[in-house]
């Protein structure tokens, strides 16, 4: 069977179709062990490169060499495993010592506040999450956050798989004994659409998304698999129809069949591919608190070239669509058309603090705000006041006091 000429094919379709997704497609890619050479790891441990920071301490200070590191670090995530462990990255495990300490500390502060923040993937309970974490540490603990952040191998991973001017953000998950695990899935940009709306993306869009975004987890503690750490399907960023297939029955009855896992000890850094088939583990352990600092790095071309105050168009063009829908001078198409030109249709990057998932995986866009407006037949100054508490939401401060 000539595997070449299917992939062929496959990249020239031009939309994907969640009943197209086929499990036999996707599993003869997960078997294809060709990916090329890993010659820096130290070792392959269940198809997954395991790396020793302190041992490529020599490469990553000489240009030269850094660039080959970082050329077999962006083939493994695209070609090879999709997921590489920086064994030893904090050599020094005091910043993650001290980052720890912040982060109960941030936890405790919001349980008083009475604020309880969701996982997307996985059912309330035992677990705690900290949205925003990148900035809370910053505002918090400035210099435990430059101690933290100043390691340079999360610098060199990062700029690997995204080039430079990255965007950092990071969000604290704990996992204590008892806590259920997740479901599995893939990641934002694509991996946060319902299966409708992705199959609107063509599909090169499809191929595109993981490089938008490098998914990583910082270990706060000792893991042993009992505690449940990511649950991983090496070789699954390949299926370029996987951001339509992971909810699919068959597709999670087999990752469930076939998901590894590999303990990590404090300090240690895991980096995949945001396609890749994943799931937070369920926390077994009697006594294990299982933290980790999750690394959402976003690439720079992620943001357009200017900022537009679409707000105050929002408000503008309002009352006349308004008008023209009440008079028949405007189809729905058409509105929808001038509504995608001047409102904003994307709900990220938000404050998920204040405007959190409700009923999905994403909190209400601008573009969804204006057509309810119009379906709900809100007068202008209505809608003005929805308008405002929308943007507020999305505020990085408090609106009215200044602060976070």
């Amino acid at each position: 069977m000539d595997r070449s000429h299917d992939r062929i094919e496959k990249r020239e379709q031009s939309w994907y179709r969640e009943r197209d997704c086929a499990l036999n497609e996707f599993v003869a890619l997960l078997e294809d062990d060709d990916h090329g050479p890993t010659r820096y790891a130290a070792e392959i441990t269940q198809r997954i490169p395991i790396y020793d920071c302190p041992q490529l301490d020599g490469m990553t200070r000489d240009a030269s060499q850094r660039a080959q590191l970082q050329a077999e670090w962006a083939r493994v995530l695209h070609d090879g495993a999709g997921v590489l462990v920086l064994r030893r990255a904090f050599v020094d495990t005091g910043p993650v010592d001290d980052a720890t300490a912040v982060f109960e500390s941030i936890i405790r502060s919001e349980r008083e506040q009475g604020s309880s923040a969701a996982d997307h993937f996985a059912k309330a309970g035992a677990n705690d999450r900290i949205w925003n974490a990148q900035e809370k540490l910053c505002l918090r603990a400035p210099e435990v956050f430059a101690e933290y952040f100043s390691n340079p191998m999360l610098m060199i991973m990062s700029e690997a798989w995204l080039g430079p001017c990255y965007q950092m953000t990071s969000q604290v998950n704990v996992v204590r004994p008892g806590g259920a695990a997740q479901q599995a899935h893939r990641d934002y940009h694509l991996g946060f659409q319902t299966a409708e709306r992705a199959e609107r993306y063509p599909a090169h869009v499809h191929r595109m998304s993981p490089f938008l975004t490098l998914q990583g987890a910082v270990a706060h503690s000792d893991m042993p698999v009992e505690s449940g750490p990511t649950k991983l399907l090496p070789y699954s960023q390949r299926y370029h129809e996987g951001y339509l297939a992971w909810r699919r029955a068959e597709f999670r009855a087999y990752f469930e069949d076939h998901f590894v896992q590999l303990p990590l000890s404090k300090g240690d850094v895991v980096f995949f591919n945001p396609a890749l088939f994943h799931a937070a583990g369920a926390n077994r352990t009697a006594d294990v608190q299982r933290m980790a600092n999750l690394l959402q790095v976003s690439s720079a071309y992620g943001r357009a070239m200017e900022v537009l105050d679409r707000r105050g168009m929002c408000e503008a063009l309002y009352p006349v669509l308004r008008e023209r829908r009440a008079s028949g001078r405007i189809s729905d198409t058409e509105i929808t058309a001038a509504i995608a030109s001047c409102a904003e249709g994307y709900p990220f990057p938000t404050k998920l603090d204040r405007d959190p998932p409700i009923g999905g995986l994403a909190p209400e866009s601008q573009q969804e705000l204006m057509h309810r407006g119009l379906d709900e037949e809100w007068d202008p100054a209505r809608f003005t006041l929805a308008l405002n508490e929308h943007a507020a939401r999305h505020c990085s401060t408090n609106p009215q006091s200044g602060t976070s």
